[in-house]
């Protein structure tokens, strides 16, 4: 037998075409002739793992205003090339802090909202400066056109279109400082692109607010439907086990009644078809008992399904829910004042505290149903009650219950509700 000769493959599919016809994988060096074993190799889990993670980390970058803030940034640092060269260091440090404070601001999370206005403060100051080094380009001015639609983003429109004017008439002194005899054009340019821009970020933003009310309320029917589905189900079993007990019970009971005179009659005495037929009846009352009994047991409210439904929609912060095993809820005002507690947290973790989840824990307290809740938010030292709070107190209060609201060790929310039993 000949050794089989060396063989070298462009690609993976040229090895793997030799091996499935020759149905042997070649002894040589994985690493030098690309053997199927690496050639052919499928992605392994912790890689898609790994670039998941990566996708979710990078996530405020992909989004549209991000992906267009980044292009736009990179188009103007293409520009500053064309910077006289004794500028030009400054004036990629001063795009560089740009692109800093852009992306810090995609990364910060709502309730860092100091944090949020410094940099929108900074970033004109920034591009302002950019555009005295780099005047005869004309290309820093851009960059406000992005930070106009972050200022919209971010701040209400009441707040952010002074702001805007503002920067324009900085950015026309200026240019007036520059040798510009008539700068107003060019400012106006600018002002109708950040306008532009400002109004589709506002337009988005809204469509965004308005799909997640309308998922929140969606959820909201869907958690009450729950509730009143089963709630429904408990009052059609209950109007069959009445219905068996006194239908069925009572007419088998005269049954047996009548049975039993038959086997006390002489002429029947010893009967066994007659013995059978009053044994029968009687298993047969005492199985309608206990069909009876079952369908009275009362299994209570089925709160979990309802609480995942309203927590569905919400894409940040995820519920982690607990019910103790004793647990059950059969008053549907108790139930419904769970679920408007659970919204409620949920809402206020998503807005405030910028959570990530929200654990909700039900129980039986020392004085009645204990609901705790918590998140790993990050919540102000000085915790104000706003009208979420205060309607979660009426809630209680409307069924003799009681509110605690406080902080977790980490600086999370807290909600301590209690109802009697």
């Amino acid at each position: 037998m000949h050794p089989e000769p060396e063989r070298r493959w462009r690609n993976p599919r040229q090895a793997a075409a030799w091996v499935g016809a020759s149905g042997r994988v070649p002894d040589l060096p994985e690493v030098t002739f690309g053997a199927l074993a690496i050639a052919t190799r499928l992605r392994a889990p912790e890689h898609a793992r790994m670039l998941s993670s990566l996708r979710t980390a990078l996530q405020p970058l992909l989004q549209p205003l991000g992906l267009a803030g980044l292009l736009t940034i990179l188009t103007v640092g293409y520009s500053m090339r064309f910077v006289e060269a004794p500028s030009r260091v400054a004036a990629h440090l001063l795009l560089a802090a740009y692109l800093a404070l852009f992306v810090l601001l995609q990364f910060l999370p709502e309730h860092r909202r100091g944090w949020r206005h410094a940099a929108l403060l900074a970033m004109p100051l920034v591009v302002l400066a950019l555009c005295r080094l780099s005047v005869e380009v004309g290309a820093s001015q851009v960059l406000l056109v992005i930070w106009a639609a972050c200022t919209v983003a971010a701040w209400p429109v009441r707040l952010a279109a002074p702001v805007v004017l503002l920067v324009n008439v900085a950015f026309f002194l200026v240019l007036r400082s520059l040798g510009f005899h008539d700068p107003l054009p060019m400012v106006l340019i600018n002002l109708g692109f950040q306008a532009l821009g400002a109004i589709c970020v506002y337009y988005a933003e809204s469509a965004e607010r308005a799909r997640a009310a309308l998922a929140r309320v969606n959820a909201d029917l869907l958690a009450t439907r729950a509730l009143l589905a089963d709630s429904a189900r408990d009052a059609e079993r209950l109007r069959m086990a009445r219905e068996l007990h006194d239908v069925a019970g009572h007419k088998l009971t005269a049954m047996r009644l009548n049975l039993r005179a038959l086997a006390a009659d002489p002429a029947l005495a010893g009967r066994a078809d007659v013995a059978l037929a009053d044994r029968l009846a009687g298993e047969l009352l005492g199985d309608i008992r206990q069909v009876v009994q079952s369908l009275r047991d009362d299994r209570g409210l089925d709160l979990a399904t309802a609480l995942r439904a309203l927590a569905a929609p919400f894409p940040r912060p995820s519920l982690h829910l607990t019910i103790a095993p004793g647990v059950r809820i059969t008053d549907p005002a108790v139930a419904e004042t769970v679920l408007r507690l659970a919204q409620e947290a949920l809402t206020n973790s998503a807005r405030h505290a910028g959570a990530e989840r929200v654990w909700l824990r039900i129980d039986h307290g020392e004085d009645g149903l204990r609901i705790e809740i918590h998140d790993d938010g990050q919540c102000g030292a000085d915790l104000r009650e706003g009208n979420g709070i205060a309607g979660m107190r009426e809630r209680l209060a409307a069924l003799d219950g009681a509110l605690m609201v406080g902080r977790t060790e980490r600086g999370g929310l807290r909600l301590l509700a209690r109802l009697p039993a």
